[in-house]
């Protein structure tokens, strides 16, 4: 999932145009896109939509933000977003084990209720200096934790940080992938709120690809082609990669541990990212393929 293209939930005119757009996956917004007065419509034509047959044949990534854990909407988000289609649930503002707890005993419920036979993975929002603490705790509270996703624009908002303070961001970002690897689980860059500074979108695009981010959330549809385009594997590193694994397996029949490729020293863990490269770029070509 490398682009994630955010859609209010209560515009459905929207729904369809997504899904035949160029980003990985949707999400549809309950949260702040979306006012008070409007939720209840809102949840409405989002279930209608994850039941449509439209959804069930596509081929992209369908998640839903609800609203927080702790607000008076969260009950009738989950009865409402819990679906077969639906295939992840963003929970926004968490801060805590506790917190992830909570919701997952909540899922739980209205998963049998509903009749959901396969467990709903949970895509977690890191926006609060809390939340940001206690990270690691996050990160291990449940196996249905499948990946983080970095809210700078609440977190800033809420210290008085600089959002283009781009030191700042980049601090932020590698505390975020850092807890992400040490839990074997993903971790996706948030949303750049000026969609008319593309140069400012694109440099935090490069940033969060360079420290292992596996995607971005887009807020419009003109900032997709470029996530798309920079979180492909660049052709000289797929090619470098190929070169390792091809140097490492005959290193290996000759009982060598370490070697050099291109004038680098190359070990254990340089093969091993030289394998995840290839395969992130064979996954992007099967999927080109089968589109």
């Amino acid at each position: 999932m490398r682009s994630k293209l955010f859609v209010p939930g209560i515009r459905p005119e929207l729904f369809s145009k997504a899904l035949a757009g160029p980003a990985d996956a949707i999400s549809i917004d309950l949260e702040d896109s979306v006012v008070a007065s409007q939720k209840v419509q809102a949840r409405h034509i989002i279930s209608e939509f994850l039941l449509s047959a439209e959804v069930a044949t596509c081929l992209k990534t369908i998640i839903v933000r609800c609203n927080g854990i702790y607000t008076s909407h969260f009950k009738d988000d989950l009865a409402a977003v819990i679906r077969p289609n639906l295939s992840m649930l963003n929970l926004p503002k968490i801060e805590s084990a506790k917190d992830v707890l909570a919701a997952v005993s909540l899922i739980e419920k209205i998963e049998r209720e509903n009749a959901i036979v396969n467990p709903i993975p949970l895509l977690v929002n890191i926006e609060t200096a809390k939340g940001l603490r206690n990270v690691i705790e996050i990160c291990g509270a449940h196996k249905r934790v499948a990946g983080l996703q970095l809210g700078l624009n609440d977190l800033f908002d809420s210290a008085g940080i600089d959002r283009d303070d781009n030191a700042s961001v980049h601090a932020v970002m590698l505390t975020l992938r850092l807890a992400a690897c040490e839990a074997g689980i993903k971790v996706y860059d948030g949303a750049f709120p000026d969609i008319n500074n593309m140069q400012g979108f694109q440099t935090e695009v490069e940033m969060a690809r360079r420290l292992g981010y596996s995607g971005k959330s887009c807020i419009h549809p003109n900032q997709v082609a470029t996530v798309n385009r920079l979180f492909i594997p660049a052709a000289e590193d797929v090619a470098l990669a190929e070169q390792i694994v091809e140097a490492a397996d005959k290193a290996e029949s000759k009982g060598v541990g370490v070697f050099t490729v291109a004038g680098k020293m190359i070990d254990l863990p340089s093969i091993q990212r030289a394998k995840s490269v290839l395969a992130e770029y064979r996954h992007y070509i099967n999927t080109q393929t089968t589109a």
